[in-house]
């Protein structure tokens, strides 16, 4: 039974990524911030779900997380994300907020990537996926929500040198474009269910090799431009 790791799973894309993975037989751990928290998802995703409690930006308790782990890890999905702050224009930043935005967005996937690698390289067929955004494309020039479109391309890159770092490993590394989803960040008027973007994410993940390591996908499975 394959063993996967997904981060914030209380809610929104997080916990319908975990509610497919448990669907196709995976062993699910699943991050979230609260024992309240883990509570509240426990029992809603049941058997084969187990909650770890601890917030990605808190580096050390990620790797105290990492270190408790026993076994192998055959799938990483970096899900958590923030939105930023209010005020996020290229003339009115709030920059304690973008710091937030980054720590959250680019910095986080890194570290856990890095504290649970090693169970990672423990499976034959490890692999990572990362949340990021269409609002990260270079070409794409608004200057609204400008700390989330910064932190989603500086989360691209990261990623791309990550799956640079771990290809002779056979780990590939590859982003997920969500596109715009129902979830608190998205609203109810945005294009797709999460349950749809999660079941995508998760055919990605089964099919990932090496071919796509260091590539942006959408997740209904084309590749798109960084």
């Amino acid at each position: 039974m394959p063993t996967c790791l997904i981060t914030a799973t209380n809610r929104g894309i997080g916990f319908e990524l975990a509610r497919a993975a448990l669907k196709s037989g995976w062993t699910v751990f699943g991050s979230v911030r609260s024992s309240e928290a883990a509570r509240e998802a426990a029992g809603k995703l049941g058997a084969g779900y187990t909650p770890l409690i601890f917030d990605v930006r808190d580096h050390k308790a990620v790797a105290s997380a990492a270190a408790e782990l026993t076994g192998s890890l055959d799938l990483l999905i970096n899900n958590a994300g923030v939105i930023g702050p209010s005020r996020q224009t290229p003339t009115d930043m709030d920059f304690d907020g973008f710091a937030e935005t980054l720590a959250v967005n680019t910095l986080a996937p890194l570290a856990v990537s890095q504290a649970f690698l090693p169970h990672l390289r423990l499976s034959d067929a490890g692999k990572i996926l990362t949340i990021s955004s269409q609002m990260a494309w270079m070409g794409y020039r608004k200057p609204d929500t400008l700390a989330y479109r910064a932190s989603k391309a500086a989360v691209n890159k990261v990623m791309q040198g990550l799956a640079t770092v771990l290809e002779p490993e056979d780990i590939p590394v590859a982003l997920i474009d969500p596109g715009w989803v129902q979830t608190d960040m998205g609203g109810p008027s945005a294009d797709t269910a999460p349950a749809d973007v999660a079941a995508g994410v998760m055919k990605i993940a089964e099919t990932l090799s090496l071919s796509g390591t260091g590539k942006f996908f959408k997740w209904t499975g084309e590749e798109r431009p960084f």
